[in-house]
């Protein structure tokens, strides 16, 4: 997929960024080529590869597939870092909510961008439908790949604006004019998007014929997600009213036919996830296919996560992405080696002695860069807040590790025309730690929660296991580490509501700065009550939040741009709390 990915570029171009939705979806760009063309497999073949390309067409000013800014700075994950608050500074819009406009530029190209993948996948199903499986045998595994890059897109749409409008391959240029972002409610529009992953599941094959296309097992890990997030059924306001059992119910059994599948399992070292020479490996799902060197002018480098690079030199910019006080304290465990639940965040752990006379949980140091610790499992290298970090008075001493490359990675490079630091590892969309942890959630709200022990704690015992990379060049282990499992009778009493718990921590650890945060608080429903309670007590470590504050009833949902309203004519309308 990575060495098709460029042949994209030939056959489409992309649109204006404050073009409206439906004009966009309306009116081919120039060189692009129509529907009308399409009477080729060739030609259909080259726009099914657009499509693709799509997955990997976000930029640091719209990283949707990092998702970094909508999923950790907006959450209690991160701060948005950088020089200071003005540099990107619609993202601290963004971080502190408070400040937050209908008509912000960055919310506007998030909507079109997301919308150009919903275009693509709809151009090339247009174009799949035109041939016949004579002339085209690949047609019905084209069509259910069309359809789960689809859902993909649409799942973000929703994820983060919750109001879109619905377009398939079926309608018209002149319907599409007329479709509002209101026609279905939010449990109809789940339900369109869960029917493009049940088609990619229904059709597509065990085994994908390349690395990077999806498989039935992809489809059915996102479509448990998508009826994951189904399940907590919102209101108008985006109150979570109910937990819906029959949507929990289809979760556990969609994961497990993906983990009885055989054919994914967790590394046996946390961090093979994030180092480049493991990619693709048996926990990932389905990843953006990143490239270099690959006989186009700059490869499908990953321009999402340029600027999370610390000011190392090998690095050079620019210190976005920095993980907070709060989740730095979060990875503490106690004398039993369980999570501090209830008092973690006390007392700042911020100096190199705190991680030796303190225990923590490993996952601390494959997901933060902390003072005098070697960076990114280099021995050699070693972080130095002052000199790695831009503004550590306001956005104090760690930077994040995840997304960031070791320094001599042959897939690191320079995105052309920047100075910033960029590279070819891939995005991981879907992990097998996500699906257990998916299964997991869904047992313990179905009161199935014993079930659910053997699954979180197979998670734990991963983490426990992943010290192999974390010693120094002196054979001295970078932090004081104890984990252990949680034991009912013995540690805990696992009760639902301690279950629950469980495994919301779990998942904030396990994807901590992975721009999944966010999107989980809003699903829980209580999004407003962590934040805020966030807000009160790290405005006292980073004085720039004293603005912070979470607006229940609106804040759980970017506001649709006011840009696309006014093209619309009106026809789009805004979401709860913005108007």
């Amino acid at each position: 997929m990575k060495h098709y990915i460029k042949l994209s570029l030939l056959y489409i171009s992309l649109v204006c960024m404050l073009a409206s939705c439906s004009k966009f979806l309306n009116v081919p760009p120039k060189g692009v080529v129509g529907a009308d063309d399409l009477n080729t497999p060739e030609n259909v073949e080259k726009l099914v590869i657009a499509a693709y390309a799509s997955l990997g067409n976000d930029h640091w000013e719209v990283p949707y597939t990092s998702a970094w800014v909508y999923g950790s700075v907006r959450s209690d994950d991160a701060y948005k870092g950088g020089l200071g608050t003005a540099d990107q500074g619609e993202f601290t819009q963004y971080e502190v909510f408070s400040t937050i406009q209908e008509n912000q530029s960055r919310g506007n190209l998030l909507w079109t961008r997301l919308f150009i993948g919903v275009q693509r996948a709809n151009l090339a199903l247009k174009g799949i439908n035109r041939l016949s499986d004579g002339d085209y045998p690949s047609k019905a595994l084209r069509r259910a790949e069309m359809r789960f890059i689809r859902g993909h897109f649409y799942f973000l749409l929703k994820s983060h604006f919750k109001k879109v409008p619905y377009i398939d391959e079926t309608l018209s240029t002149d319907s599409i004019n007329t479709v509002s972002n209101v026609q279905y409610g939010n449990d109809e529009l789940w339900n369109k998007i869960a029917a493009d992953f049940r088609d990619a599941a229904d059709n597509l094959p065990p085994q994908a014929e390349q690395i990077g296309r999806p498989n039935t097992y992809t489809a059915r890990a996102y479509l448990a997600k998508t009826r994951l997030y189904q399940a907590y059924e919102q209101d108008e306001q985006n109150n979570v009213t109910r937990i819906n059992p029959e949507r929990l119910t289809e979760v556990v059994t969609l994961t497990n036919e993906v983990i009885s599948a055989g054919k994914y399992d967790l590394s046996d070292d946390y961090a093979k996830n994030y180092l480049w020479q493991f990619e693709n490996g048996k926990e990932s799902l389905f990843a953006v296919q990143r490239s270099l060197n690959d006989g186009s002018e700059v490869g499908r480098i990953d321009m999402s996560t340029a600027l999370n690079y610390p000011m190392y030199p090998a690095y050079g910019c620019c210190s976005f992405h920095r993980p907070s006080q709060n989740l730095v304290n979060a990875f503490q465990t106690s004398a039993d080696g369980l999570p501090l639940f209830e008092t973690f965040n006390n007392v700042e752990m911020k100096d190199s002695a705190d991680f030796k006379t303190h225990s923590f949980d490993p996952r601390i140091d494959h997901t933060v860069g902390l003072p005098s610790h070697p960076f990114k499992y280099q021995n050699k290298i070693i972080y130095q807040t002052s000199t790695w970090t831009r503004g550590p008075e306001l956005y104090g001493p760690f930077s994040g590790m995840k997304s960031v490359v070791q320094a001599d990675c042959p897939c690191l490079t320079t995105a052309k025309g920047y100075a910033y630091p960029a590279s070819s590892m891939n995005n991981d969309i879907i992990k097998f730690d996500d699906v257990l942890l998916w299964k997991a959630e869904a047992l313990i709200e179905l009161g199935r929660q014993n079930e659910a022990l053997d699954i979180i704690n197979s998670v734990r015992q991963r983490a426990k296991k992943s010290v192999g990379m974390l010693v120094d060049a002196n054979g001295h282990p970078y932090s004081n580490y104890h984990v252990e499992l949680y034991k009912p009778g013995q540690n805990i009493d696992w009760t639902q509501a301690n279950a629950r718990k469980a495994l919301q921590w779990e998942r904030r650890l396990e994807f901590g700065m992975e721009g999944s945060r966010f999107f989980d608080l809003v699903r829980w429903g209580i999004a407003a009550e962590v934040l805020n309670k966030y807000f009160e007590v790290e405005s006292t470590r980073r004085s720039y939040l004293k603005i912070g504050h979470f607006t229940k009833n609106r804040d759980e949902y970017l506001p649709v741009p006011t840009q696309q309203i006014d093209l619309s004519n009106g026809l789009y309308k805004q979401n709860s709390g913005w108007r």
